[in-house]
């Protein structure tokens, strides 16, 4: 048994085919070893995030032939878990207050001779004193709430990519518009669903010892498995994009594909079937196996 698996889109638009065939990777895991398969509805950015994208999104898992056990979770319900999960790591001495401007992040972290790696926030407001806080609330600017991770360094086993060492840098947990942010959620979230395996697309690697780290910190059971998928990308090479041309399950329908079509289209690319065939999802559930998927294009 896999362990609890789970999908969680984004309500920001319509899923394109290689959202569609990481929901198809984490659905087949799931069901090949009769595990429960749980959706969840990641809408905590309330600048992008739109209602009327959820109803698509299930829509279009639906037409795929994916199901899944209970009701979708929405994040946007569940604020109040986020914010004792903030209360107990301030309560540990975890949290600081960051007045910092994307701009001014971009700027310490390019300077020379900089000790932390690309993107990494350098920790310049981790030593602010009690007034210099006070009077950076004074002018105006709204404070997020970073951790306190010191550069710890995190390994954790990965099923594509073999065992994945990072550096977790001082990550925002609550930004500075009162969204809680990905990873404090996401770790919420998995631990009270008592997710045992997460499937999810590589771009969100990084993210993974960050993740681990709360896990830790907070006291919540992890995941024990995590295997991040290629992306599915263009004719270009470069990652799928609506720049691609028709990328959604709605756009190639109307194009003349079907979904049988579609499915096998995802599934031929993996290695679970043969170019051209035309499957339904749960035609592949017995033959699954991660040893089966071969190099994903």
């Amino acid at each position: 048994m896999n362990g609890t698996g789970r999908y969680a889109p984004s309500p920001t638009g319509e899923l394109h085919l290689g959202n569609l065939r990481t929901a198809l990777l984490a659905w087949l895991s799931a069901r090949s070893t009769e595990s429960d398969f749980l959706l969840r509805i990641e809408d905590l950015d309330s600048g992008r995030s739109r209602s009327q994208w959820i109803a698509v999104q299930l829509r279009e898992l639906e037409m795929l032939g994916i199901d899944w056990d209970g009701e979708a979770l929405q994040q946007s319900d569940r604020s109040g878990h986020y914010e004792d999960a903030v209360k107990c790591l301030e309560s540990e001495g975890l949290l600081y207050e960051c007045f910092c401007t994307r701009a001014e992040i971009r700027e310490a972290a390019s300077a020379p001779h900089g000790e932390f790696p690309e993107g990494a926030y350098p920790g310049t407001c981790a030593s602010l004193s009690p007034t210099e806080r006070k009077d950076m609330r004074a002018s105006g600017r709204p404070p997020a709430l970073r951790v306190r991770a010191g550069g710890s360094i995190l390994a954790f086993e990965d099923g594509f990519r073999g065992k994945v060492t990072g550096e977790i840098d001082d990550f925002v947990v609550r930004r500075n518009d009162g969204d809680y942010a990905y990873n404090l959620a996401v770790t919420v979230d998995d631990a009270e669903q008592g997710i045992g395996e997460v499937v999810r697309g590589a771009d969100l690697l990084v993210t993974t010892p960050r993740q681990l780290w709360l896990f830790e910190k907070l006291g919540l059971q992890a995941p024990s498995s995590y295997i991040h998928v290629p992306l599915m990308l263009g004719e270009d090479g470069a990652r799928l994009a609506k720049r691609h041309g028709a990328v959604t399950m709605e756009e190639r329908i109307a194009e003349g594909a079907t979904v049988g079509g579609l499915v096998g289209e995802m599934a031929a690319s993996v290695g679970l079937c043969d170019p051209g065939d035309s499957v339904e999802a749960r035609e592949l559930i017995d033959g699954f196996t991660w040893e089966a998927v071969t190099a994903i294009t």
